[in-house]
């Protein structure tokens, strides 16, 4: 049997095609990343460990979710198994102060991330920074600061509230959902946490809230609406009722048993 080399070149040139196919149906360590921002990365300072940070937009000042890839720095393996713990903290020059955050909670990465989430209560484009440490149980434990950029939101998602019944403390109200808003029912959510110290801004899981909106160019508000009620971690959720496109408030009450705590708070919403 004779094979011309023009035979040779083409089934050299098809093996290719189908290796290549093939090739690309394979998933990537790196595919779970595709719809996400990189915000910043770096190695940690023992264990040997290269820290990613992603999230699905620029980070604002907002209740943000965060995903966290861990690489072994040698092997570039993701490590799938590690206790991963953040500690987000602000620099102002003259103090110091964190953020309320919510830590992963699996030591399993999921889809080779571990999510976690931290209300960013003030812009800043300088100062803010995000400790990651992860404790590996193959390489050990090690720690990575991460500078951040954090930028103002055209319409404000978090509010710091003195409570009417404490002057001396601080109350985070951070909106979390509709995200996308409908006329008709939507799911609300709201996170409470209060600052405990500059380091310790724990949720708040005994209060009371109401809402009541309103469409202020109209001078009216909705009907079957549902005040949220504390889920877990801090999040409350509820109902509210839009019922027509436009400009609506949310306005908020919250107390502490019979106590109002504020009822000056409020989230706005543009439905188009």
């Amino acid at each position: 049997m004779k094979f011309s080399i023009k035979s040779l070149l083409l089934g050299t040139a098809l093996l290719s095609t189908i290796i290549t196919g093939c090739k690309k149906d394979d998933p990537t360590p790196d595919d779970n990343t595709t719809d996400l921002l990189l915000i910043a990365s770096g190695y940690t300072d023992a264990g040997s460990m290269k820290v990613k940070l992603y999230a699905v937009d620029s980070l604002y000042s907002a209740y943000t979710q965060l995903f966290i890839e861990v690489r072994d720095s040698a092997s570039n393996e993701v490590v799938e198994n590690a206790q991963v713990t953040i500690m987000p903290m602000m620099d102002m020059g003259n103090m110091e102060h964190s953020a309320p955050y919510e830590n992963p909670t699996s030591t399993a990465a999921i889809d080779g991330m571990f999510p976690c989430n931290v209300v960013f209560q003030m812009p800043g484009e300088m100062g803010w920074t995000l400790d990651v440490t992860v404790d590996n149980l193959t390489s050990g434990s090690g720690t990575v600061t991460l500078p951040l950029s954090v930028k103002n939101p055209a319409v404000t998602r978090t509010r710091v509230i003195t409570p009417a019944n404490d002057p001396n403390a601080r109350l985070v109200i951070s909106y979390l959902q509709p995200s996308d808003p409908k006329v008709g029912v939507n799911d609300f959510e709201i996170t409470l946490h209060s600052k405990e110290s500059m380091t310790s801004w724990p949720a708040i899981e005994n209060y009371t809230v109401q809402i009541e909106p309103e469409m202020p160019s109209m001078g009216h508000g909705s009907p079957n609406n549902v005040n949220p009620t504390h889920i877990t971690n801090g999040h409350y959720e509820g109902q509210v009722n839009f019922t027509m496109t436009g400009l609506w408030r949310i306005n908020l009450t919250i107390m502490d048993g019979s106590t109002v705590v504020d009822n000056t708070a409020y989230f706005e919403v543009t439905l188009q």
